[in-house]
């Protein structure tokens, strides 16, 4: 892949001449509604060439802006704790969701699921699911929303869910109390649980052993899906049930 710059988003700046004044107080609202001396302030000063993923796809964006927007980026590339030398490697991140977190740095949204054609929607789910973990590495919490937001409405919309393969890593790279957590382990459950599905709980062995969490979540999710319903007692009737029988 080539080089990435503000052009693929439209946006045209200058190099003003604004004098450093400290770090950029982090952002607290949508940088859309910033004011034309803000944003051109943030659209000032050095930029980072970040690279990301395996294939070290790159950017070049403006540091104030990235400061502006995330503790982690001001504490790997902010004037005071420039350690990287004007460069940022995330190697385990997704480019995708990369993508869509330039776009919001610089816009404060992203598109839309529902105004994209089907053949599209299950795509952007996955990238917006990726956006989610990368969000929650580098603390975003405003584009997290965004992100499960879309990955649901991405979901619905397209008449898919994700299986095992996509739920693993949300369970390996996000805390405990993740609600992206508890919307997979919801959908797990419901799957399980679906007479109409081919997913039983075999179908989970790869996240069951890859957290106990998982699991947890899953009963949880089908008790409390359950409706209070009470299962048959299973002290009761034909004892056959649980008898080991020879061939024949």
């Amino acid at each position: 892949m080539g080089n990435y710059s503000l052009d693929h988003l439209h946006i045209r700046y200058c190099d003003f001449a604004y004098k450093p004044n400290g770090p950029f107080r982090m952002a607290n609202t949508n940088i859309g509604d910033a004011t034309a001396k803000t944003f051109a302030e943030l659209l000032s000063g050095p930029m980072v060439d970040i690279y990301v993923g395996a294939s070290k796809r790159h950017w070049s964006l403006h540091r104030n802006l990235l400061c502006h927007h995330s503790t982690f980026f001001r504490d790997q590339i902010g004037v005071e704790h420039n350690k990287k030398g004007g460069k940022l490697e995330l190697l385990d991140d997704d480019p995708s969701a990369f993508e869509l977190l330039v776009k919001w740095l610089y816009q404060g949204k992203i598109d839309d699921v529902s105004s994209m054609p089907m053949d599209r929607k299950w795509d952007y789910a996955d990238s917006c699911q990726k956006l989610y973990v990368l969000c929650d590495k580098i603390n975003l919490p405003q584009l997290k929303n965004f992100a499960i937001d879309q990955f649901r409405k991405g979901c619905n919309e397209a008449g898919l869910v994700p299986g095992p393969e996509e739920m693993k890593p949300i369970y390996d790279s996000t805390p405990p109390a993740s609600p992206f957590r508890r919307l997979v382990s919801k959908i797990a459950a419901r799957q399980i649980m679906d007479p109409d599905s081919d997913k039983d709980a075999g179908s989970y062995r790869i996240c069951f052993e890859g957290s106990p969490d998982f699991a947890i979540d899953v009963v949880n999710a089908i008790r409390e899906g359950a409706g209070g319903k009470l299962f048959a007692d299973p002290t009761e009737g034909d004892p056959c049930s649980y008898h080991e029988h020879g061939n024949g």
